[in-house]
């Protein structure tokens, strides 16, 4: 009997509305203040425009692989194009695997953010308990436990639910957070436009622009949490199985949504600035009012506590929506891989009535709550850099790598300027990584991932000889 197949119903709009539902989370509420701290101002912002730069650079890629390959799974699919034989069966089983736990990171850190605003909204009910140290191995990691984890966790199984349907029937839901998220963002800008002053926004200190290792170590902290906040723009390729129209739709989705979200998210991060100032939020960056930022920005400017806290509840739609959109993605790849014959063949199977691979989507969001148990600063390192090493640089390899093998290959939208672009990208996601203090906790992490990947692939491929041996032999 043939396999149930995936639903082609996914319209640009429908695209634009979960990629915007996936970048639009909880980060740039939250991460203002670690970006100023970073660099010790508002010359942070420079942060925010590289991002967005490094973002249309790698944006393009995403959008010539995504129209040539449009099957559920994305990364997973090209990789194994792009290297063929045993290395791209290798590849993309070690980004599956990896996925496994960084997809989880983006969806605890979504949760961790709606639990910090849950807090501005009830602060009785809500404790932020201290961060106790985890020490493996000489580095130290945050870990947590108390009312906020649970909220967090709530999340998951909340997203969980309702993401138990098929896609078709998600639209509203998708579309109705996305009038959520784009409200709280407007009410955002238009409180900067009332009651800031330019002045804040443009207040750097005497020292701002002395270009030294300082200032450059800086930088590369500001970029990684830019980074954080801009991703998502990929999550159309993800679906690519069930989009209609994918070589056009995929690319304009995906530059679309960065083109919009860069300009949100410099307005929105002007607007906290020109109402709070740089020195006042970085002075609160320990304390609830920075985790709660835009409802102490929203209560000091309008000058009412309800306020404050109608801003908090938004934030928390807004970080909820991003968690549902994530799920929904990120559960799509394992399916594929399995399908495929490279991963364990139950993340293959489809809800019998509902269509939808719910093997994957319950796999994910039990790692995701477990995550949820640790900082958010150290969630959101270990994600970035765990993409970067073991996703974007093998893409940006890879897509020029697939020029050379397969130049006649098919593709409906080429990247524009061809190679500058998956070269810049390759050099700023490489900066991200190397130019921060204590860079190598991640990276050891992501070599961990990578090695514990590569066992698992070979172990798997030793049974599937075996197996395919013995079927021989009889």
């Amino acid at each position: 009997m043939e396999s149930p197949a995936l639903e082609r119903s996914l319209s640009l709009r429908g695209a634009v509305t979960l990629n915007l539902l996936d970048m639009i989370g909880v980060g740039p509420f939250i991460t203002l203040p670690l970006l100023l701290g970073a660099m010790g101002g508002p010359q942070a912002m420079l942060g925010w425009v590289l991002g967005a730069l490094l973002a249309a650079c790698d944006g393009l890629v995403w959008a010539e692989l995504g129209a040539a390959m449009p099957e559920a799974g994305g990364t997973y699919r090209y990789l194994a194009e792009m290297f063929p034989g045993q290395w791209g069966r290798w590849l993309s089983f070690l980004f599956v695997f990896q996925l496994m736990v960084s997809a989880p990171l983006s969806v605890a850190s979504g949760c961790l953010g709606l639990a910090q605003y849950a807090g501005f909204v009830w602060p009785s009910a809500v404790n932020h308990p201290a961060v106790h140290a985890l020490h493996v191995g000489g580095y130290s990691f945050g870990v947590t436990a108390g009312r906020g984890t649970v909220i967090a966790i709530g999340a998951v199984v909340v997203a969980v639910v309702l993401l138990y349907r098929k896609l078709a029937k998600m639209r509203a839901l998708a579309t109705a957070m996305l009038v959520v998220v784009l409200a709280t963002m407007a009410w955002a800008m238009m409180t900067g436009l009332l009651h800031g002053h330019w002045a804040n926004v443009v207040a750097f200190p005497t020292d701002a622009w002395h270009l030294d290792g300082r200032f450059f170590s800086g930088l590369g902290a500001a970029m990684l949490i830019a980074t954080y906040d801009y991703w998502g723009y990929y999550n159309v390729t993800f679906l690519g199985g069930e989009v209609r129209n994918p070589g056009r739709t995929i690319p304009r989705a995906v530059l679309i949504s960065i083109a919009i979200v860069a300009l949100l998210y410099l307005g929105l991060n002007a607007s906290v600035l020109s109402v709070m100032g740089a020195p006042a939020i970085m002075a609160a960056r320990d304390l609830g009012a920075r985790q709660a930022l835009l409802a102490t920005m929203m209560q000091t400017a309008w000058g009412a506590a309800w306020l404050g806290k109608l801003a908090a509840v938004l934030v928390m739609v807004t970080a909820f929506a991003s968690v549902f959109s994530l799920l929904l993605g990120y559960s799509r790849i394992p399916f594929a891989a399995a399908r495929d014959g490279n991963f364990p063949a139950v993340f293959g199977k489809l809800h019998p009535t509902r269509g939808f691979p719910y093997v994957s989507l319950l796999a994910l969001a039990g790692m995701a709550c477990l995550f949820c148990f640790f900082s958010l600063g150290d969630v959101i390192a270990a994600l970035v850099v765990l993409r970067i090493c073991l996703q974007f640089g093998l893409q940006h390899v890879g897509v020029m790598v697939l020029r050379r093998r397969k130049p006649d290959m098919p593709r409906p939208f080429r990247l524009w300027l061809y190679p500058l672009p998956p070269l810049l990208a390759l050099a700023g996601f490489t900066y991200i990584v190397v130019s921060r203090p204590d860079f190598a906790r991640e990276l050891i992490l992501a070599f961990v991932v990578a090695a514990l990947g590569t066992v698992v692939f070979g172990v798997g491929r030793g049974i599937r000889a075996r197996a395919s041996e013995e079927g021989a032999g009889t």
